[in-house]
């Protein structure tokens, strides 16, 4: 049983590992204030380090990332970033994306949702832990996974600089355009897309990528481009 003074020591000691920019925002938190402070809370008492990394909340395990904190329109997340390797034993986690292959989040709507499920989010980022300990990484798709749309094929045939262009992308960008194409469920849909992004992939460039020069994250576009219509 836990005594009094270790009660103490134990919030004396998370006094002194909280990170001033996630109070920040946090209380900047337009939705779900409540539920971020006690998703913190829970993630502190594990003894990971908080951090503050792409804009959110960052729980890391001595130099790994584990989990981020999320604030949504309709709902509040913790998102471990290999939750694909986690037993998931409560049937929690779900996909943040469709083509998700790594993280792996579990949505909350209310205060009350957490501290009902407290012991077993403990589990589950207890079980994160072990996974960085045993050095376990989530074996991801490459590239050659990705099956190329038959517009895309027909595009090459008739233009070899383009195949030439899309085949010397890095392996991420190749990816981004794959996914992107094939997520069209028409035929012509599918080219209308391949058709307006040849120019691109013929200049080296990603689907994401800023073309005006003006983005301040370059090599991806943060909508600078917006400044010039």
């Amino acid at each position: 049983m836990k005594t009094k003074g270790f009660l103490i020591f134990k919030s004396i000691l998370n006094l002194f590992t909280v990170n001033p920019k996630v109070d920040e925002h946090i209380i900047k938190a337009k939705n779900w204030q409540e539920e971020l402070q006690a998703l913190r809370n829970i993630l502190l008492d594990c003894t990971l380090t908080e951090t503050y990394k792409w804009k959110h909340p960052c729980y890391m395990y001595k130099q790994n990332n584990l989990v981020i904190l999320g604030g949504f329109k309709e709902y509040c997340s913790l998102n471990f970033f290999k939750g694909a390797l986690l037993k998931d034993s409560n049937n929690l986690l779900v996909k943040p994306g469709e083509n998700s292959q790594s993280s792996r989040i579990i949505q909350f709507t209310s205060v009350q949702q957490i501290q009902e499920l407290k012991a077993v989010l403990k589990a589950y980022i207890f079980e994160a832990i072990e996974v960085e300990k045993a050095g376990l990484k989530v074996a991801l798709k490459t590239v050659t996974d990705y099956e190329v749309p038959e517009e895309l094929v027909h595009e090459f045939n008739n233009n070899t600089a383009l195949e030439k262009a899309f085949y010397t992308l890095t392996p991420g960008r190749q990816k981004g355009y794959l996914l992107f194409f094939s997520g069209a469920k028409q035929s012509k849909t599918r080219t209308s897309r391949i058709l307006k992004y040849i120019s691109k992939i013929l200049e080296g460039k990603g689907i994401h990528d800023c073309t005006c020069g003006l983005s301040k994250k370059m090599p991806n576009c943060d909508g600078s481009h917006k400044q010039l219509a």
